[in-house]
């Protein structure tokens, strides 16, 4: 039995040397400096274009706090460090006492895909992938019969 931990061992290291390091979304994106230039890109197209007024009315006066939650939240979510995450926070918890309506849905997926725009210039593909994924967790925290109703429209 210790022969095979030891063999097990032994390949899981050499497959771990010949495997370089697949970068993560939050590398290939350009670390915490990118995350946070797009959640203060997003947060600065919803206090001063009024396309986003619905979205901005439904957020404390001080956007401080939800910048860094934002930007915390995107952090750990691309792979960099986890220190939003460890404080116990979830963006569904955080998110459900709110209205979230089509409209406000629409007006966060419209302003986040912008901000990524803005600020993300060395990698299109991974800039479109992270606009996608996000876009589909906004959907997601539509309440289930704003959700059904889409549905059904569609």
């Amino acid at each position: 039995m210790a022969d095979q931990d030891q063999t097990a061992e032994a390949t899981d290291e050499a497959r771990a040397v010949e495997e370089p390091k697949r970068p993560t979304p939050y590398d290939r994106l350009g670390g915490s400096e990118t995350l946070i230039a797009i959640a203060n890109r997003f947060y600065d197209l919803m206090e001063s274009d009024p396309a986003y007024a619905a979205l901005r009315a439904m957020h404390a006066k001080d956007l401080q706090p939800m910048r860094d939650g934002l930007a915390g939240f995107l952090i750990g979510w691309s792979g960099g460090p986890r220190d939003w995450f460890a404080q116990g926070k979830c963006m569904f918890s955080l998110h459900r006492p709110l209205a979230i309506t089509q409209k406000t849905t629409q007006q966060w997926i419209d302003a986040m895909r912008i901000a990524i725009h803005d600020v993300v210039k060395d990698d299109a593909e991974m800039a479109k992938a992270m606009s996608g994924v996000l876009e589909e967790i906004a959907l997601s925290m539509l309440p289930l019969e704003v959700a059904k109703d889409k549905a059904e429209q569609a």
